[in-house]
């Protein structure tokens, strides 16, 4: 984990939290609720299982993801977004999903969004 250790303000650090590549797809997809590592990997295209293991451990230490383990045989372990930090990040993701929804239609690339399920037809 790398926070700065003096920031001008608390956006800095929250950014420090989430940036990079995977982190808000991760916890954009944690929004539709619990999930195993499998369907975490499979439902974000591109994302490695290492990537995404160390980017859940990232997301774990800061407050935003709980990991559960059950016992059982096989063992079963799911993901879910925690109820405070990890509820209130979904609703600055959800912004930032609605502006990049009006940047694709305004530039023409509402297909994308439509081949992509973000959109319907």
């Amino acid at each position: 984990m790398k926070v700065r250790e003096t920031c001008t303000c608390p956006l800095e650090l929250v950014h420090d939290m989430i940036k990079g590549k995977w982190k808000s797809i991760i916890l954009w997809r944690l929004r539709l609720g619990p999930t195993s590592l499998i369907k975490l990997e499979k439902d974000i295209e591109g994302i490695t299982q290492k990537m995404l293991l160390e980017q859940l451990k990232e997301l774990i230490e800061y407050g935003f993801v709980k990991k559960e383990t059950f016992e059982g045989y096989p063992l079963h372990v799911e993901y879910s977004l925690t109820e405070g930090m990890g509820m209130e990040i979904i609703e600055a993701l959800r912004i930032m999903q609605h502006i990049g929804i009006d940047y694709f239609k305004s530039h023409g690339m509402e297909h994308i969004l439509i081949e992509k399920g973000v959109v319907p037809d």
